[in-house]
């Protein structure tokens, strides 16, 4: 059953799909995925891709400073300026693996711009262009020899000295099957999945994040989610992202009387920095007991809306509304993960053979708050700088006496119901207690609630058989506690963590990461 290839990736993202694509044109590669091939974060992406493409009226100047102004002092400078300058390039070879972006009719790119960007620089392909870059990606894959692994759950890495790949669940025979790889890739995204209310679709479970601390390696800046301000507030209906780039165009964010409120919080209105606006939501439905607030778009052309956001506007006029003619109900939800595994600027971990890139790594590009539309770039500069660093390693020989699976425990699955009231009171703890504003009180409850969600969702592993359900209850348990942890331990307000009882932000004391390892 076991599996042996030169090239392992887990997960079927942006990062994950662009690293397997260079690695599969001269090398064997596997890439297991628990979901579809189509089944991420990056499939859902509205806004598009941040990078200098129009240098005439952008520079590589503006956007760094762009970045750096949005990550609150936490970015690292010289990876904001590396990944700055390489957005070009790796936007072009999207382009040339088959990606349409939107154009001008003088056949330009159309760029957007979004909140927190000096100047449109954001290449997109309408409002769905994640779903545009994967369909690009699979086609380029469908022509090359990569193997792709769909409904494969990756449980732990294997580390013998270095990563030798990782046992893996096949999801429809219930089989642990060894995928063993001198070179791994962690591409997992982020752990949307912890909160109550996400924008993130049911996989992101912090899957990789959780596999690659109890590995050892250092994960760090796991209190700063980031809350994007607009989800389509539908009380029981699915997740459905209102890009901001609908801001950029000119919406604005009002009041059920449709009285604009933004302007209170911040000079930028609408348009400031995610972390800034959804505090003001929060405050705005504070203050006068409604559910939600509303986006107004009625003041651009009607015309030109439709056609830059049809997506956006399908999905809202299934549910009666003419975003051109009515307000949009919208809420904040957790987005984006702006912590994650510990990465070098060659996308290297601490753990020999094993990389990460997108979501699940913290490369020092975000900082305290992700500028928006740079998490696709930041996955295909660091996937591509993966793939460099690792094609001039020797591929070494795999050793004798990998370690088979010895499965977490033999009892019958867990009763009906138990687990997903678990997963309820872990999502409902963090939303309340870990969310958008918090508090000391508030996190000293989610430390102890969360560690004995850990300590239990634990225990259930090693006692039952192997279940989906709870191999990711014990993943987002973890990562939901050292995220509780983390936001425990900074005494300080920066980016997507404030604490009212420390509500300032203080360089002197807390400008540096927060990491943290397992106890071996």
């Amino acid at each position: 059953m076991d599996i042996q290839t030169d090239y392992l990736i887990v997960g079927s993202g942006l990062a994950g799909l662009f690293f397997a694509l260079k690695a599969a044109e001269h090398h064997s590669v596997a890439l297991v995925t628990k979901a579809t091939a189509l089944e991420s974060n990056t499939a859902y992406a509205q806004g598009g891709i941040a990078a200098v493409m129009d240098q005439g009226r952008d520079s590589f100047a503006l956007h760094v400073r762009d970045t750096l102004e949005s990550g609150a002092g936490l970015c690292d400078q010289a990876v904001v300026e590396l990944v700055v300058r390489e957005g070009p390039e790796v936007v072009g070879e999207l382009m040339q693996l088959g990606a349409h972006f939107s154009r001008e009719t003088s056949g330009e790119l159309s760029l957007g711009r979004e909140g927190g960007h000096s100047q449109a620089r954001v290449v997109r392909a309408a409002d769905s262009t994640g779903r545009e870059i994967v369909r690009a990606l699979l086609e380029a894959v469908a022509r090359g020899k990569l193997k792709i692994y769909e409904r494969h759950l990756a449980l732990e890495l294997l580390v013998e000295g270095r990563c030798w790949g990782a046992q893996v669940l096949e999801l429809d025979s219930g089989q642990v099957r060894r995928f063993a790889a001198p070179f791994t890739l962690l591409a997992t995204g982020g752990a949307g999945q912890a909160y109550l209310h996400t924008t993130n679709p049911v996989v992101a479970c912090g899957d990789g994040l959780a596999m690659a601390y109890r590995a050892g390696t250092a994960v760090g800046n796991l209190e700063f989610m980031q809350f994007h301000p607009t989800m389509f507030y539908q009380p029981g209906g699915p997740s459905f992202l209102i890009s901001e780039a609908l801001r950029g165009h000119g919406g604005v964010l009002v009041d059920r009387q449709g009285r604009p409120f933004a302007e209170h919080y911040h000079p930028s209105g609408s348009l400031a920095t995610r972390d800034i606006v959804a505090r003001a939501i929060v405050g705005e439905l504070k203050q006068n007991g409604d559910e939600c607030v509303f986006l107004d778009v009625r003041g651009v052309d009607p015309a030109e809306t439709r056609q830059r956001f049809p997506g956006i506007s399908q999905h809202c006029a299934q549910r009666g509304i003419d975003i051109t003619a009515d307000l949009i109900p919208v809420m904040p939800a957790a987005h984006y993960l702006m912590g994650g595994v510990k990465t070098d600027t060659w996308a290297q971990t601490e753990i020999s053979g094993l990389y990460a890139a997108g979501e699940v790594a913290l490369t020092g590009l975000h900082g305290a708050n992700r500028l928006a539309s740079n998490s696709l770039l930041e996955a295909l500069v660091f996937a591509r700088r993966a793939w460099h660093h690792a094609r001039e390693q020797a591929l070494p020989a795999l050793p004798a006496g990998l370690p088979h699976w010895q499965g977490p425990g033999q009892g019958p699955l867990p009763a009906p119901g138990q687990l997903a009231a678990l997963r309820q009171q872990l999502r409902r703890c963090m939303w309340e207690e870990v969310g958008i504003l918090r508090t000391v009180a508030g996190l000293e409850r989610a430390c102890q609630t969360l560690d004995g969600l850990a300590e239990e969702s634990e225990a259930l592993y090693h006692r039952h058989a192997l279940e989906p359900g709870l191999v990711e209850l014990r993943n987002l348990a973890t990562v939901a506690q050292l995220m509780a942890h983390g936001a425990r331990m900074r005494q300080e307000s920066r980016g997507g963590h404030f604490n009212s009882d420390y509500p300032q932000r203080d360089d002197e004391h807390w400008q540096r990461d927060t990491l943290m390892r397992a106890a071996c």
